[in-house]
């Protein structure tokens, strides 16, 4: 199982990777304003689930309950953050009529240059990965 869930945290991390990619390219370090992912939120889930992934690979590799723990405690607060954003892309790409995804207009939030299928695939991965860590974690 620990295998698996490895496996999906590296498939969620890459999707995670594109997604950050285009919000950088987009200018989302310059994100000031309300009703945007702000640097502090999306810079936080980067570093948090790319902390736990390195913690879930030494606990693959030591076999240690606590650091399948520390990384499943870790991971729900990136969902956390997840979600979060999640919710902001959402709510702001309802609130336009249409938002050109290859290049956004002055005044667009950096994320809503994110494609759909990215962000979709992203969250399923994320989710089958929190389910796979915690089963792991509980010895399943």
């Amino acid at each position: 199982m620990e295998w698996a869930a490895l496996i999906a945290w590296v498939v969620t991390a890459g999707g995670g990777f594109l997604l950050l990619v285009k919000w950088l390219r987009h200018g989302g370090m310059q994100q000031r304003e309300g009703g945007q992912i702000r640097p502090i939120l999306i810079l936080s889930h980067f570093a948090l689930a790319a902390t736990g992934l390195v913690l879930w690979i030494a606990f693959v590799v030591s076999d240690s309950d606590a650091l399948a723990w520390i990384a499943f405690a870790i991971l729900v607060v990136v969902a956390l953050l997840g979600w979060t954003m999640f919710a902001i892309w959402y709510q702001r790409r309802q609130g336009q009529a249409v938002v050109a995804e290859a290049s956004p207009g002055p005044g667009v939030p950096a994320e809503q240059s994110f494609p759909v299928a990215i962000v979709t695939l992203h969250g399923i991965a994320a989710v089958t990965t929190v389910v796979l860590v915690f089963l792991a974690a509980i010895g399943v």
